[in-house]
């Protein structure tokens, strides 16, 4: 049952490192192929707008199918894309075949996560997903990291290298322990399209859409303001973002303690704290290294429950289909990657790279004022039945 799992995890682990291990690159990409770090940007804008696009339809296609069989074709996928990747291929195939695992990123999440419920005892089933998921905050805190100190000490390709060996141990791993797993029943749609007419679920989408536009349009340029706006080494930038990860296991231990007594209050203290305290705080502190440091440090705990925050709020508005609601979450989280993105590289092209902080405080303010209108909503929309309990949210990016 665990051994399942853990090898759900490492395929996590994999998906991730693929996604986010770029951010840290995209300087010696952009200079590789001599192009701008705004066009850069398309290996991480283009996957996350895929997965926002394909992801609920894509999961729609791959449900009738053996749940091993779809997690394998999704770590193949990855495994390919790290291959040709890591040969240094023209830039259009590096983004094309980035963008062909993205079509199945939210397939394998929810391959894994039925897989592991179907084995495990219904009261196991919550701790067998924890870790399962975990490979979200084991990526963060390690791989993502790793791959930007082994395109500092070496070559970009390298990071590459690091996300098809991870992918070929999932792959391995998951073929070793899982049993086959043929789909038995079919699940109906309509009562779980039936939280879209509740505003409660949109003002909670929009709230993930811009909070993901604020936290990527300074987060994916992340290497190349270090560089030119605090004057950071690359190995330098590879230590800070590996603090970033570690600081970020405090910050999602912080906000299950907080948004299991207070979502709304919760979100806003993130919400304020990533979105308009640290990018205020990086433009003003000019290269001082320490206060940097300081500020990353912060940054990782307010940035990392993130997802958490997302579907805790989603959670909330639509408890009765909490898989349908945690699809959309995904599909508007990467939307917010996508625009968050493009936008701070059009902010790059026209004005600086110095002035993206300015962007995801706009962002920020934007998703901090729909988490008040939607509280204001729902306090008068209370009818005095009692409220249903909520199971804990799953985190599916």
């Amino acid at each position: 049952m665990k051994k399942l799992a853990y090898a759900s995890c490492l395929g996590v682990i994999g998906i991730l490192t693929t996604e986010f291990g770029v951010i840290g690159i995209l300087p010696q990409i952009a200079v590789h192929y001599h192009i701008s770090i705004n066009r850069a940007g398309l290996l991480l804008s283009a996957f996350a707008f895929v997965v926002a696009i394909a992801g609920p339809f894509m999961s729609l296609l791959a449900s009738g199918y053996d749940r091993k069989k779809v997690m394998l074709t999704s770590l193949s996928l990855f495994l390919i894309t790290g291959v040709v990747s890591a040969v240094s291929p023209p830039f259009w195939l590096l983004v094309a075949v980035r963008v062909l695992p993205a079509l199945l990123h939210s397939v394998y999440y929810a391959a894994a996560i039925a897989a592991v419920i179907r084995i495990a005892p219904k009261k196991d089933q919550h701790k067998m997903m924890a870790i399962a998921l975990s490979g979200i905050s084991i990526a963060t805190v390690s791989t993502i990291p790793l791959a930007t100190y082994l395109a500092s000490v070496f070559t970009w390709q390298y990071s590459f290298v690091l996300q098809a060996l991870i992918s070929a141990l999932a792959l391995i791993s998951i073929y070793a322990v899982m049993p086959p797993m043929p789909v038995t029943g079919k699940v109906t749609f309509g009562h779980q399209l039936g939280i879209l007419r509740k505003p409660s679920v949109w003002l909670s989408l929009m709230m993930t859409f811009f909070m993901f536009s604020a936290e990527f349009a300074l987060y994916s340029y992340f290497a190349d303001y270090m560089v030119q706006i605090k004057a950071m080494s690359p190995q330098g930038i590879s230590y800070l973002m590996f603090l970033f990860g570690v600081t970020g296991l405090l910050g999602t231990w912080i906000a299950g303690k907080t948004l299991s007594k207070h979502v709304a209050w919760s979100n806003i203290a993130f919400l304020a704290g990533c979105n308009i305290l640290v990018p205020l705080g990086l433009y003003f502190t000019g290269h001082t290294s320490l206060a940097t440091t300081a500020w990353v440090a912060l940054w990782g705990i307010l940035y990392a429950p993130g997802f958490l925050i997302a579907t805790s709020s989603i959670s909330a508005a639509a408890h009765e289909a909490l898989e349908f609601a945690n699809g959309l979450t995904a599909s508007f989280a990467n939307f917010g990657i996508t625009a968050g993105t493009m936008i701070g590289g059009w902010v790059i092209v026209h004005q600086g790279i110095g002035q993206i902080p300015w962007v995801a405080i706009s962002f920020g303010v934007i998703a901090i004022l729909l988490v008040f209108v939607r509280s204001i909503w729902e306090g008068r929309q209370k009818t005095g039945e009692e409220p249903s309990s909520i199971p804990s949210p799953i985190v599916v990016h």
